[in-house]
C-alpha cells in the first residue's frame, strides 16, 4: 500500500486517525459526572469535564468532519483561525466568521447567533467556502463585534445513579444545571454586534496586500 496523500488542507480543529479517545469511566460523585481518576486537564476553568483525547496532529490520516475537542476549545478561547491554527482576521469591526446553512434563515437571526465553529483568517475563509460542501451550499461572511463563551456541546448523562449513562446529546448554557451532568466535546460562543460583510472583497483585498 502506497503513502496516503495528505490532502491540500487539513482543518487545524480537524481530528486525525492517530487521535484516539482513551478510555475513562465515568462516575457520579453528588454534584455531577466525573472521571474516577481525574487530572487537572481533564476540566475547564469553568469546571466543565471534556472528553479526553491524544494530541498528535498530522499523523495518520485526517479524520474530516470530526472535530479534536481541545484544539476546538483552544481556537475558540484565543480567537484562532478553525482552519490554519493562525489568529483569526480581526479588525474594528470585529472577528471574522463564517456560518453556513445549520444557522438558519438570516431573517430569524435576532440579535445573536450561538455556533460551536471557530472564526476565520480571511486567506482560509476564501478557501472554506470553494472546498467545503457545507459552506458552497450556503454561507455568510460576519464580522462579529462581541463574542461571548456560553456553554459546551456533548453527551448529557442522566442523574440517579453511580455510573450515570448518557442519554441525548446536544449544547447547555453554562447557567444550566445539567452542565454538571455534561460531557464536554465542544465550545460553543454567543455572537453579537455582527455585520453581514462581502468575503469575495475581503479576499480581493488581502490578494492586493500581499503581491
Amino acid at each position: 500500500m502506497g503513502a496516503y496523500q495528505q490532502p491540500d488542507v487539513v482543518p487545524y480543529i480537524a481530528r486525525w486517525t492517530s487521535e484516539v479517545c482513551p478510555p475513562a469511566v465515568v462516575v457520579a460523585n453528588g454534584r455531577g459526572i466525573a472521571y474516577t481518576r481525574e487530572i487537572p486537564y481533564d476540566r475547564d476553568d469553568d469546571g466543565v469535564l471534556w472528553k479526553r483525547i491524544a494530541w498528535s496532529p498530522g499523523k495518520g490520516r485526517p479524520v474530516f468532519g470530526q472535530v479534536h475537542f481541545l484544539r476546538q476549545r483552544r481556537a475558540m478561547r484565543r480567537m484562532l483561525c478553525q482552519v490554519c491554527g493562525g489568529p483569526a482576521d480581526r479588525n474594528e469591526e470585529g472577528a471574522l466568521w463564517l456560518v453556513g446553512q445549520d444557522a438558519g434563515d438570516r431573517k430569524t437571526w435576532g440579535t445573536a447567533l450561538t455556533t460551536a465553529h471557530p472564526p476565520v483568517c480571511v486567506p482560509c475563509a476564501v478557501t472554506s467556502v470553494r472546498a467545503c460542501p457545507h459552506l458552497r451550499k450556503r454561507y455568510t461572511a460576519l464580522r462579529v463585534g462581541l463574542v461571548t463563551v456560553a456553554g459546551v456541546q456533548g453527551e448529557l448523562y442522566r442523574p440517579g445513579s453511580l455510573f450515570p449513562r448518557p442519554y441525548d446529546a446536544g449544547g447547555v448554557a453554562f447557567d444550566d444545571w445539567r452542565v454538571r451532568w455534561v460531557l464536554a466535546a465542544q465550545l460553543i460562543v454567543e455572537l453579537r454586534h455582527f455585520t453581514v460583510v462581502d468575503l469575495d472583497g475581503l479576499g480581493a483585498e488581502c490578494a492586493a496586500r500581499t503581491t
